[in-house]
């Protein structure tokens, strides 16, 4: 078990991933790649090629929209993507503000 702590604001999060969905959701993270190397709009800019940074950002964008909306299982999917990217992070910062780019990992 992999646990995160996700901080929103004033509010944190403590997420719990299993290691085996890290592991075997690689096609799931191939398909997100895929969706990014077209580019993203990331607040008020356009990322031509995000680098593996940024796209942890733009996942941790979707992640912050997931726990807004309660859908834990996109929730879950996005955390995993960024520990298979980062996978020494144990603390998501990610900033509400609107300003994906201000987002942190520790």
């Amino acid at each position: 078990m992999i646990e995160l702590n996700v901080i929103l604001g004033e509010n944190e999060y403590p997420l719990k991933i299993k290691e085996k969905i890290v592991t075997e959701a690689q096609s799931f993270f191939n398909q997100m790649d895929s969706d990014m190397d077209k580019g993203w709009q990331m607040s008020k800019s356009w990322v031509e090629n995000p680098s593996q940074f940024q796209r942890c950002q733009i996942a941790a964008d979707r992640l912050f929209t997931s726990i807004h909306l309660n859908k834990k299982e996109t929730a879950i999917m996005m955390a995993a993507y960024i520990i298979n990217q980062m996978p020494e992070v144990k603390v998501i910062d990610i900033d509400i503000s609107g300003n994906m780019e201000e987002t942190s990992f520790s």
